[in-house]
């Protein structure tokens, strides 16, 4: 993650905005697109996009209270995979807002759809990020109900999921397939 600024905020106004309900809450941060951001062509970098969604799901695993359990656990956040749909570009100066929630979830990891809202409530883009926390010394990840457990949530079903969530499953099932 290369946006410390950023980052810094978040961890200093965390404890001043109210928690997030697991595993229905939606983080919304508001940002501004500086230089830094921008590449050649003067709108966003298509990769810092991705650095910006790590920020939503810093910002809803702290608000929904998971890091105590994550640094008890020794736990490591590991993204598996994503996918990302680009419909208007942002330029400089131009606010927005990153909108994180969880999608769906599978026995060990969860599917987050994470959103950039410009003008108001307009998509700019649009992304699913396979992820889930990693446990070194069971050398596996964390099920999904145990996670939940250390929030104080237990016997949830995962939402119903859609065929955008079900190809990125699928992609994932078939590239560990052919990793070699």
């Amino acid at each position: 993650m290369n946006l410390w600024f950023r980052l810094l905020f978040l961890l200093i106004s965390t404890p001043f905005r109210p928690k997030l309900a697991a595993p229905h809450g939606v983080s919304r941060l508001a940002f501004r697109v500086w230089f830094n951001d921008l590449d050649t062509n003067g709108h966003v970098n298509n990769g810092r996009y991705w650095t910006l969604f790590d920020l939503g799901r810093t910002d809803i695993m702290l608000r929904m209270g998971l890091l105590g359990a994550v640094l008890k656990n020794k736990w490591t956040p590991i993204v598996g995979g994503g996918a990302i749909r680009f419909r208007r570009e942002l330029r400089l100066f131009q606010s927005f807002v990153l909108e994180t929630r969880i999608a769906a979830w599978t026995e060990n990891r969860v599917v987050f759809e994470q959103r950039i809202l410009a003008d108001g409530d307009v998509v700019a883009t649009r992304a699913l990020v396979l992820a889930g926390l990693y446990d070194r010394k069971a050398r596996g990840f964390v099920p999904v109900d145990t996670i939940f457990r250390s929030v104080g949530v237990t016997g949830t079903q995962s939402p119903p999921i859609d065929a955008a969530v079900q190809a990125m499953l699928d992609l994932d099932a078939a590239m560990k397939l052919n990793a070699d």
